[in-house]
């Protein structure tokens, strides 16, 4: 098996050596792999559950608590929640969180050209630059920056995505919603797994994970992981890719459970990336449809990431004490054509370095009594040194601009849920939280040529923040485990120091805060075989914190709206209609426009019009099949297929340049044979055109085309 193992490795680099049609030569050597493992016998069995016998009754209200702050299945509070499995990311061949965005009602992530900055919109409520207005947690690690987003996508165990304001639990800047990850835990997975996976567009992703437990109480897990991409635009300046792209991850992951009711964890990963970014082209002024990719210095984006995690849970006689500390370290370096032209006038240059510690106590009730509590603490301390050099290529002469932001924060909260509240299945929820935040900016302006370095402007700023979030939340649980609720909370995000501006009140932005009204109802149908879940939702929005270009320099900032209100829908189902059969069908719809919101220095009202970045419907449908046995030679035949769709989205303000709906089609097989895996997968196979990011500067109108029609092949291993 070995040998006919390293024959096939051997002949996918001849493959990829010769000068055949990339398309074809995937699904080739897809079937050179499944030739080779169908006549391989039987040696060794994957230390991993036989998932080709197939469940008769899929319970599919079934979740593991993970969560140090949930008190029970996700499925029964009063909220609006998403979650896929890791398994379904597989089949679903999700490799990035941008690409999972795509399948979570009413959440936008779109591609801003690197991984510098991954805007994150939830129900209209989100931000391009500064921090983010959606959390990130992994495995109960807070991510505030948005550099940090864009992470190793693999070893995933589940997903959750929270929508709405989850302030009173987890504070700043969660004001749309959180996103939860989680990865394997060592003492629930054991074995080895390999992961090669090529594609065309020089696409390469290789991984290697272990899994170990030693004795019944201690785990560990290692992994390690490679992408590769050669781009997939051709900047005509270089006759280059101009997206490019290398990026290597490792973590490591310690469990020791001494006894039943204490356990630790260490979780410690380490993420860089080296790509080439801003595939931008210029739009025609009529249509604004971008040209081609066409400028003349070399874009690129560098980012060090290490992230690691402390945790220790422990449960006594009717309460748990759980606590998170967490440290995280960002190194990164941008470098930006700023004009996007073959001619020398504007290149800026970004370095940033976040030093993050953070740690979080909870104190929460675990009886099955009619009152449950919960008590929390956190407190962060945040440190960003920033500098921006813009090079005036054409007048020979630069500016620089250090930034040195060191902020502090202290929260406290309080949950209690009351059930069968005068009547049997009635409960109520109250919430509250107090956050206080510090921040000062250390900032110096210097202009810089051949003779000399002069310093231009320089301040010190402090900036103080205090907010009350409440929450209350009404629900009512059917004896049939269906489910109805009502929820009013309160979002709060912090306001901050600009790195642009060209006033003295632009240096600093206002907190934004809003008021989220739902309704919702969930409910499993066929015996638990599908599960529907509907909510609606009105969010009222004072001081938005909106995203501008600067006029007369190459900046950009953040100004406050008056006021803005998002409404809409969510729809959810999930499926098992028959043996082997998965379907999912989600749907968003938001209306998110301004009320009150005067750009006095141009003076233009946009009282009325569609917030940017907000996509007004979002749509994916998808269907897994798995057929055990199909044939004599192999043990599980997976087929999965999903479409996504998304828009219309509003690029600007006066809603004058925007992106029509536009869909995705994927696709992926996969094959198993005993511990040997073989897929092939395609996306965005109707090959759609359309733009997945538009900015404007220096008066011309910049945007970013989509990823075009992909394909590849897996081949995955499990010991």
């Amino acid at each position: 098996m070995i040998a006919k193992f390293l024959s096939l490795m051997f002949l996918c680099n001849q493959i990829t050596l010769n000068n055949w049609d990339m398309n074809l030569r995937y699904l080739y050597l897809f079937f050179i792999s499944v030739c080779v493992c169908f006549t391989s016998p039987k040696q060794i069995k994957a230390n991993e559950q036989d998932t080709s016998k197939i469940q008769k009754n899929i319970d599919l209200d079934e979740i593991i608590i993970q969560s140090f702050k949930q008190q029970r299945d996700l499925r029964l509070e009063p909220l609006s929640v998403s979650s896929i499995t890791g398994s379904a990311i597989q089949n679903r061949n999700i490799t990035n969180i941008k690409e999972f965005s795509s399948f979570i009602p009413n959440l936008f992530m779109p591609d801003y050209g690197s991984k510098l900055t991954s805007p994150v919109y939830i129900r209209g409520i989100g931000s391009k630059i500064n921090s983010p207005s959606i959390g990130l947690y992994v495995d109960g690690i807070p991510y505030f920056e948005k550099s940090a987003f864009d992470f190793d996508f693999s070893e995933i165990d589940k997903i959750e995505v929270l929508r709405g304001p989850q302030g009173t639990l987890y504070g700043r800047n969660t004001m749309g919603g959180i996103i939860n990850v989680y990865t394997k835990s060592p003492l629930k997975f054991e074995g080895t797994n390999i992961w090669l996976s090529n594609g065309n567009y020089g696409y390469r992703d290789y991984s290697l994970s272990h899994y170990q437990k030693i004795g019944e109480t201690i785990g560990v897990a290692i992994s390690g992981n490679y992408n590769h991409s050669d781009g997939y635009f051709t900047n005509l300046y270089t006759d280059k890719k101009a997206d490019k792209m290398d990026a290597g991850a490792a973590r490591i992951r310690l469990e020791w459970a001494p006894k039943k009711n204490l356990s630790f964890g260490l979780t410690s990963s380490f993420d860089y990336s080296n790509q080439g970014g801003y595939p931008y082209a210029i739009c025609d002024t009529i249509n604004h449809e971008p040209g081609d990719v066409n400028y003349n210095e070399y874009s690129s984006y560098k980012r060090t990431l290490s992230t690691t995690g402390v945790s220790v849970n422990y449960s006594g006689n009717g309460y748990s004490i759980n606590s998170r500390t967490a440290f995280q370290y960002i190194s990164d370096h941008q470098g930006v054509d700023q004009d996007f032209t073959p001619q020398n006038i504007y290149f800026a240059r970004q370095d940033m370095k976040q030093k993050m510690f953070s740690e979080e106590i909870t104190l929460k009730s675990t009886t099955k009594n009619k009152y449950k509590w919960m008590f929390g603490s956190f407190g962060f301390w945040q440190g960003i040194n920033n500098t921006v050099i813009l090079d005036y290529l054409s007048k020979e002469y630069s500016t620089r601009k250090l930034y040195d932001i060191p902020t502090y924060g202290i929260a406290f909260y309080h949950q209690s849920t009351i059930d069968d509240l005068f009547i049997q299945g009635l409960s109520a929820t109250l919430g509250i939280r107090y956050d206080y935040e510090h921040a000062s900016n250390d900032y110096n302006y210097y202009k810089e040529d051949i003779q000399q370095c002069e310093l231009k402007e320089s301040f010190k700023n402090n900036l103080k923040f205090s907010q009350v979030t409440p929450k209350f939340a009404l629900q009512y649980l059917f004896p049939s485990s269906g489910t109805i609720y009502t929820t009013i909370t309160k979002g709060y995000k912090t306001g901050g120091f600009n790195t642009s501006f060209e006033l003295k009140e632009d240096r600093t932005f206002k907190p934004e805060t809003s008021w989220n009204y739902e309704i919702g109802a969930k409910h499993p149908f066929l015996d638990k075989r599908l599960n529907a879940e509907i909510s609606l939702f009105w969010i009222d929005w004072k001081n938005q914190q909106i995203y501008q270009m600067l006029a007369t320099q190459n900046g950009q900032l953040l100004r406050n709206a008056g006021h803005s209100v998002s409404k809409g829908l969510e729809l959810s189902l999930q499926g098992n209609p028959i043996n082997g059969l998965m379907i999912q069908l989600n749907y968003g719809f938001t209306h998110a426009t301004f009320k009150d919101y005067k750009d006095e220095r141009k003076g233009i009202n946009y009282d009325g019009n569609y917030l940017p970045m907000v996509p007004k419907h979002t749509f994916a449908i998808g269907a897994d099949y798995t057929i055990p046995k199909p044939f004599p030679s192999i043990d599980r035949l997976i087929l999965s297929v999903n479409y996504t769709g998304t828009g219309r989205i509003y690029w600007k303000e006066d809603n004058q340049i925007s992106q029509p709906y536009y869909g995705l089609l994927n696709t992926k097989v996969s094959a198993t044979k005993d511990f040997i895996t073989f897929a092939v997968w395609a996306k965005n196979i109707t090959n759609t055109d359309y733009n997945s990011f538009y900015f404007e500067s220096g008066g011309k109108g910049l945007a970013q085309k989509g990823r075009p029609f992909t394909i590849g092949g897996n081949i995955q291993l499990n010991f």
